[in-house]
């Protein structure tokens, strides 16, 4: 153990952190989003970990999935219960080592965590923009955390990296700015999302839209939709976990009795650890977010906006480490190895690795020594050749 300030924490973690706020974009010169609409001014909530070198050539960009933030490693107070959501990748000699790199992570745009969303005061009306908030894309992400990225003196990354819709920004940030990332690690994440991705979304939104407290989106200062957020959420978890891991963790076994109570009161395990899944969520993340992360993730499409994959491809810079799961059926392997193909095809550097796993979709954020090992040695090598 080691103390940092009056926290003990273990010796490889980064210890205490504070999230910082870099703020862009104002008028009259807002951001252009994809859909032609203007945002500004645009704040973008970030932390970062490890010191950045003299060459400036060792900074990797973090990417978050659908409800992570900037908060990727150590503990912003004494109080905090838990690490951030990557801290078991991310601290002095982990896979993104911060004695080696300089590790950046910063909340999306459209998000709940710091960064501008439906959450935040319009500047036009005083008020939070609920669902006046225009829709922002994956893209707009990306290109969001471009002024970030320059805010901090950095011209070119060493990689982008990112599990899931982390992994959808890491493709686009090699597509929208080659010359500024000399590789990328997407884990458990697609070109586009399919169509029983979409699905899921969708019935996650329409359990929000169908709460009377989510009153159109205009709910901040009442009652916020949390049984329509949690129910989105008990929806989402089903899709992050295996069957079998399911199977393992809950079988059909209740959770405080031996016999059925013949009604309708949750009674099995699996169903109270959805219920505790959904009010642990309501507690951090905001309704609106959801409704626009996850229709950002919706309309990420390489092949539609781009004519196909190999004409999104064609001028990526990029060396890429692509890692699937056998358990992902959010995300299937067959989908990674759409892009390995038309990457490889384009003639670009690929390595790809289908790890076997019986933990599903989140493998990614689990303690899996493969998946480590893969991205560490990766990331070495990119080191030795690009640092």
């Amino acid at each position: 153990m080691k103390t940092n300030g009056i926290l003990d924490v273990p010796d490889d973690s980064v210890g205490l952190v504070k999230t910082e706020y870099f703020t862009f974009a104002a008028s009259p010169d807002e951001m252009r989003l994809v859909s032609g609409k203007r945002l500004g001014p645009v704040t973008l909530a970030h932390e970062t970990y490890g010191s950045l070198n003299s060459e400036r050539t060792n900074a990797v960009l973090l990417l978050h999935a659908l409800s992570g933030s900037a908060h990727a490693a150590g503990y912003n107070s004494n109080d905090d219960l838990y690490p951030g959501w990557w801290d078991l990748y991310v601290g002095p000699g982990k896979t993104f080592d911060t004695d080696k790199y300089f590790i950046i992570c910063s909340n999306v745009i459209g998000g709940c965590m710091g960064s501008t969303g439906p959450t935040s005061i319009d500047p036009g009306t005083g008020k939070e923009y609920g669902l006046s908030f225009p829709i922002v894309t994956v893209q707009d992400m990306v290109n969001a955390q471009y002024h970030l990225v320059r805010h901090l003196g950095i011209d070119r990354l060493l990689a982008v990296a990112g599990g899931s819709m982390g992994g959808m920004q890491a493709l686009q940030w090699c597509i929208s700015y080659p010359d500024m990332v000399a590789s990328a690690i997407p884990l458990a994440s697609s070109a586009s999302l399919s169509a029983q991705g979409i699905a899921f979304n969708e019935v996650g939104r329409q359990a929000i839209f169908r709460d009377p407290n989510w009153r159109g989106g205009d709910y901040y200062g009442g009652k916020k939709p949390e049984a329509g957020l949690g129910l989105a959420r008990m929806i989402g978890h089903i899709t992050y976990m295996s069957e079998r891991l399911m199977h393992e963790k809950f079988g059909r076994r209740l959770q405080d009795a031996n016999l059925f109570s013949f009604n309708f009161e949750s009674e099995f395990m699996v169903e109270s650890y959805l219920h505790h899944q959904g009010i642990k969520f309501v507690n951090r993340f905001d309704a609106n977010s959801y409704l626009y992360i996850t229709k950002a993730m919706d309309y990420f499409d390489l092949k539609a906006d781009y004519g196909s994959l190999g004409a999104a491809f064609e001028n990526v810079k990029a060396d890429f480490l692509i890692i699937s799961y056998t358990s992902d059926w959010l995300y299937p392997s067959e989908q990674s190895r759409e892009i390995v193909r038309a990457l490889r095809a384009c003639g670009k550097h690929v390595g790809y690795t289908e790890i076997e796993s019986d933990t599903g979709h989140d493998t990614f954020l689990l303690d899996d020594k493969q998946t480590q090992r893969n991205i560490a040695n990766f990331l070495r090598s990119q080191f030795e050749k690009h640092g």
